[in-house]
């Protein structure tokens, strides 16, 4: 099957390795994902339904408004892509914008598919305020995607978008589903993990709650899949499960000279 691409630049985004990823994947019903983020496993598979979730709420939002209000986020949004509004000046008067909005508001999102296409590196991150803070990206052409959101607004009539903790996601699991996790991963070094995606930072403490989850899901014959890093803690944390190994390209760094093959392992419970 050809790669659907997702319409957000994501940093740890599955479509690579999406048909690695499936290739694990039982037969199920419903595929449910703590941590959706830009939705490759979503757009590259098949299932009946979708509990699709994440504990960034202007990412649900906005898939909520391009799943309910498609052609209005659409119009929206394209206007902000004309060269315009391709400048430093119009990035940071639309950036401050951007956090003074309301979460469900249509035009936050919007400008969230703006600043995800004109900020450094497509990074997603606020501060300690929760105001989003990445900076100008300086790139000449940035580009509207306006079939791969139509593609995502079409497929996600059959997916339900929660705000939501993990912990939460999954209390509503059911015995007919498959899980899917890619969580905010473990940091290679102290030095590789910035702050924040969510305005929470995920701690050690939550990497040990998902993978006890993990365990819980198995003991009830529901199969949870969990991406990660492959370090000795992640070995350890996902030692109840069958762990796959794969090296995966990095794209979103700094400088191009850090952007490598990394290891990470599919842990399949």
């Amino acid at each position: 099957m050809k790669i659907k691409d997702k319409f957000l630049k994501w940093a740890g985004g599955k479509s690579r390795i999406s048909d690695d990823i499936k290739s694990h994947f039982k037969d199920g019903k419903r595929l449910v994902e703590p941590f959706v983020g830009s939705g490759a496993i979503f757009l590259n598979t098949s299932f009946k339904k979708y509990l699709l979730c994440d504990s960034n709420v202007d990412l649900i939002n906005l898939y909520n408004n391009l799943k309910f209000f498609p052609e209005k986020l659409i119009k929206k949004t394209k206007k902000l892509f004309s060269k315009s509004y391709n400048t430093e000046e119009q990035f940071y008067i639309l950036r401050d914008k951007f956090n003074t909005l309301e979460p469900s508001d249509i035009e936050k999102s919007s400008i969230f598919i703006y600043l995800n296409k004109h900020a450094f590196n497509g990074l997603c991150r606020y501060n300690s305020n929760g105001f989003f803070n990445v900076p100008y990206g300086r790139y000449k052409n940035p580009e509207f995607p306006e079939d791969k959101m139509k593609n995502f607004a079409n497929k996600s009539q059959n997916a339900v978008f929660k705000h939501q903790d993990f912990g939460s996601t999954f209390s509503e699991i059911k015995k007919s589903d498959i899980v899917y996790c890619d969580p905010p991963y473990v940091p290679l070094s102290l030095t590789s993990s910035f702050t924040s995606y969510a305005k929470n930072d995920f701690n050690l403490e939550d990497q040990k709650r998902l993978a006890k989850n993990a365990e819980i899901l198995k003991s009830k014959g529901i199969q949870c899949i969990i991406s990660n890093h492959d370090l000795e803690v992640t070995r350890k944390l996902y030692q109840k499960s069958n762990i796959f190994e794969l090296k995966v390209q990095r794209n979103i760094a700094s400088r191009s000279s850090s952007r490598k093959k990394v290891g990470e392992i599919i842990a399949v419970f």
